[in-house]
């Protein structure tokens, strides 16, 4: 692990998402829709910031990972257009096996869940990412939002 583990995401990319059209309501059924986003490094390599826009959603969003050295450890923080100023506590992992999984405790709609990111089948031209929720501490999840990123 080391401050290079997200390098393969630098550059522009194209991204197909899948995303449950209601959260932890048993539901079954997904939207798609697509968006563009471009990756870079910031701070000498120590993180980057992916930034896009969601067309069919109407808003900018960005990601800015950091590497942490002293745990050995990435945090990554989801912002956007639509949250104003408000920038979401981070999810904190790390790479292992070819696969990165990311947790934080957090709410959804007054609900307390685990959120853990998936990123995994890493290949120079496409990765994915998996969004997923736990309200049983880690027992079970619902995966709510997949991207299928392709690179352009």
């Amino acid at each position: 692990m080391s401050a290079a583990d997200f390098d393969f995401f630098h550059g522009s990319w194209h991204i197909e998402h899948r995303r449950l059209k209601s959260w932890l309501t048993g539901c079954t059924e997904w939207e798609e829709f697509g968006s563009d986003t471009e990756c870079r490094p910031i701070l000498g390599g120590a993180g980057n910031i992916d930034e896009g826009f969601i067309p069919s959603r109407g808003y900018h969003h960005a990601t800015i990972r950091l590497y942490e050295p002293d745990t050995d450890e990435w945090a990554l923080y989801w912002i956007t257009s639509a949250g104003g100023s408000v920038i979401e506590p981070p999810v904190r992992g790390r790479f292992s096996g070819g696969t990165g999984l990311f947790y934080a405790p957090d709410t959804h709609d007054g609900t307390p869940v685990v959120c853990r990111y998936k990123w995994s089948d890493i290949k120079p031209e496409s990765v994915l990412w998996e969004q997923a929720f736990s309200t049983d501490d880690g027992q079970t999840w619902e995966t709510n939002w997949i991207m299928a990123s392709t690179r352009r």
